[in-house]
C-alpha cells in the first residue's frame, strides 16, 4: 500500500522560507512522478509544482514560478518543496501526490495522496 507523508510546514512570516517534505514507501518511487498541490478553505485543490520520475522536468504554477523549487531524491524516497519569499497568500494545506512517470498540472491524474502539512503566513 502506498503512503505519502508530508512534513515542513509551520508558521513563518512573510518573506520567509520552509522546505517541505515527502516521504514515499510501498511502491517504487523513482517509477513516479510528484507534485505538490495546496488547498485553503472553500477553494479547490491548486497545483503548486510537479517533477517527472527521473527530475529531469519540473513544472510550476505562475503564482509561485521563481519562489519555489520543487527536487527529488530519488535515493531517499523524498520530494522536496522549496519555498522562499513566502507570501500571506501561499499560507494553505500542502498536499504531495503520486502519478507514474510524467508529471501533471491536474490533480485528477494523480492517484495517490498524502495527508497534507499546513502552512501559515503572517506576522
Amino acid at each position: 500500500q502506498v503512503q505519502l507523508v508530508e512534513s515542513g510546514g509551520g508558521l513563518v512570516q512573510p518573506g520567509g522560507s520552509l522546505r517541505l517534505s515527502c516521504v514515499a514507501s510501498g511502491r517504487t518511487f523513482s517509477n513516479y512522478a510528484m507534485g505538490w498541490f495546496r488547498q485553503t478553505p472553500g477553494k479547490e485543490r491548486e497545483f503548486v509544482a510537479a517533477i517527472n520520475w527521473i527530475g529531469s522536468i519540473t513544472y510550476y504554477a505562475d503564482s509561485v514560478k521563481g519562489r519555489f523549487t520543487i527536487s527529488r531524491n530519488n535515493a531517499k524516497d523524498t520530494v522536496y518543496l522549496q519555498m522562499n519569499s513566502l507570501k500571506p497568500e501561499d499560507a494553505a494545506i500542502y498536499y504531495c501526490a503520486s502519478r507514474y512517470r510524467s508529471a501533471s498540472y491536474d490533480p485528477a491524474e494523480y492517484n495517490d495522496w498524502g495527508q497534507g502539512t499546513q502552512v501559515t503566513v503572517s506576522s
